[in-house]
């Protein structure tokens, strides 16, 4: 079984920059796709960004210049590097691991951009 555990997410002002931690507990082996996603309120959730475990990334167009995914493979983690933030970026933002047979979501951490 896998557990994610997110951290990181807080309040900033506009313009500001954060960094979102996702460690996956358990046994991670073979191809996998670490990701971002997030849902804002009254909002479907979306994909911020994603991972593959070679370390190919993809970005929402959205993001495609503010943000970087990164993974750190001995320690089962992906990072989330934020920067010029914008009050439309508010939102919970989860962490999602999948395998070509399962996947697994954290809780979510929240990020709020506000004056």
């Amino acid at each position: 079984q896998v557990h994610l555990v997110e951290s990181g997410g807080t309040l900033v002002q506009p313009g500001g920059s954060l960094t979102l931690s996702c460690t996956a507990s358990g046994s991670i082996l073979g191809f996998n796709v670490m990701g971002w996603y997030r849902q804002a309120p009254g909002n479907e959730r979306e994909r911020v960004a994603t991972i593959t475990s070679s370390r190919t990334a993809l970005y929402a167009d959205f993001v495609k210049g503010r943000f970087t995914i990164s993974r750190d493979h001995a320690e089962n983690t992906v990072y989330l590097r934020m920067n010029s933030l914008k009050p439309e970026d508010t939102a919970v933002y989860y962490c999602k691991l999948q395998t070509p047979y399962n996947e697994w979501w954290g809780q979510g951490t929240q990020v709020t951009v506000s004056s």
